[in-house]
């Protein structure tokens, strides 16, 4: 079985006829202090099972930290089965949306959320979680908007934004 989609969002939803709806992909967070809670992650998967592997699967989500530590782990059993309408041959694919919410992050890094099918890693989804530094009495992040900017420059030449 593999994963072929692995996103984290503001929030998602899967509609009746297994459609995925996202809105906010994102990779990064900021935050003006550690630790910080974020009020709710979308995590957004697609499975992915062929013919032969329907059925129960156990599955295991953790966020490591910078250090390589285990910041949460969440568990569950997912049930693959063909609906019917693929042919016997095709793959079915199982959309999930897991709300992860208030999730506490001790310090700014590079997290990276790792997902396990029956005790086999599948997807890594990175997670970058930066600092805002205080310019002013006002919040800017620590990599660099200009005033009146709404986008954050967060890599690259500063010329070039």
């Amino acid at each position: 079985m593999n994963i072929d989609l692995a996103v984290l969002a503001d929030a998602a939803t899967v509609d009746v006829s297994g459609k995925v709806n996202i809105l906010g992909v994102m990779d990064r967070i900021q935050a003006q202090e550690f630790p910080a809670r974020h009020g709710r992650i979308a995590m957004v998967l697609r499975f992915s099972a062929e013919p032969g592997e329907t059925g129960a699967h156990e599955v295991q989500i953790r966020l490591r930290g910078p250090k390589g530590e285990q910041v949460l782990e969440v568990g569950g059993r997912i049930q693959l089965a063909g609906d019917g309408a693929a042919a016997p041959e095709e793959a079915v694919k199982v959309p999930q949306v897991l709300n992860l919410d208030g999730i506490q992050f001790p310090e700014p890094g590079s997290y990276r959320f790792e997902v396990l099918v029956d005790g086999e890693a599948r997807a890594t989804v990175p997670l970058r979680l930066e600092r805002f530094a205080q310019a002013g009495g006002q919040s800017s992040p620590a990599s660099g908007t200009r005033p009146g900017s709404r986008f954050v420059l967060v890599s690259g030449d500063p010329a070039e934004a």
